[in-house]
């Protein structure tokens, strides 16, 4: 009687079976892969959105940069050296030629691109685009790397921003080099029409006169600049995306796309 009942079973499974992948053409269930949400897999959210919703493709900033940036941005807060008051990244990328406006300055709070426009290198370390860096007094070369803004202060340029450099050995010389942020006539499309390029400083980024005080007035006080060049032999440890996120994670990965404020762009 067991033999016949356990029989009966094991054709009822084999029926139903049969049911299921030949006699209906039903697929097989497929298995559900559940992949694991990590901190690091937030940010890289986050950066995306960021990215996005401030529309900084379409102003010729590059995701990698970006990236690059923010990561530095927020291991710097971890610190506590940045300003409470403002949220303020700048984006020098001396990838691009001095032709281009390469100079972002970004409200990451207001997801708010605040100005783009030119930015100078140092004489000696090119033509029209950087190809050499220096962290060496009277090298008249621009350095690489994180900056926080400190004061503001009248020189031999008029109104001008000290710059304090955060990577040993790249940058950690440009408070004693007097680089800092200053406006220069030379920083200009009549320029750029008279040499097929922009005029070059000894070393500071110099942006154009007339930007001068907007630019000053946006990121003094403790706000973070970083000048960009693709360089393998550039490292910092500011670059820890993995420390980044662990900082970062608290922030709402579901914002919605939200119409940028408008831009100053010239």
């Amino acid at each position: 009687m067991t033999k016949c009942i356990l029989g009966g079973v094991s054709m009822l499974a084999l029926s139903l079976s049969l049911t299921i992948f030949n006699g209906t053409n039903r697929e097989p269930v497929k298995p559900v892969i559940v992949t694991e949400i990590t901190e690091d897999s937030l940010y890289e959210t986050h950066v995306n959105n960021l990215y996005n919703q401030i529309n900084l493709e379409q102003t010729g900033l590059s995701h990698a940069v970006f990236e690059k940036a923010l990561t530095g941005y927020y291991n710097l807060k971890k610190t506590g050296r940045l300003s409470e008051e403002k949220s303020i990244l700048s984006i020098a990328d001396f990838d691009k030629n001095s032709t281009e406006k390469r100079l972002w300055i970004i409200d990451l709070e207001k997801k708010k691109l605040v100005l783009n426009t030119w930015v100078a290198h140092g004489q000696r370390s090119g033509a029209d685009k950087a190809t050499r860096f220096s962290n060496t007094n009277e090298s008249f070369q621009s350095s690489i790397g994180f900056y926080l803004t400190a004061e503001v202060y009248r020189g031999q340029h008029g109104r001008s921003l000290r710059l304090d450099g955060m990577d040993q050995g790249f940058n950690s010389n440009a408070r004693s080099r007097s680089i800092v942020v200053h406006g220069a006539d030379y920083v200009s499309q009549g320029t750029i029409n008279a040499l097929g390029r922009l005029g070059r400083s000894q070393g500071c980024p110099a942006v154009p006169k007339e930007l001068s005080n907007s630019v000053i007035d946006a990121i003094e006080g403790k706000t973070v600049l970083f000048i960009n060049v693709t360089d393998q032999r550039y490292t910092s440890r500011y670059l820890d995306e993995h420390n980044a996120a662990s900082f970062a994670s608290n922030f709402d990965q579901q914002d919605t796309t939200s119409s940028p404020d408008s831009t100053l762009n010239i």
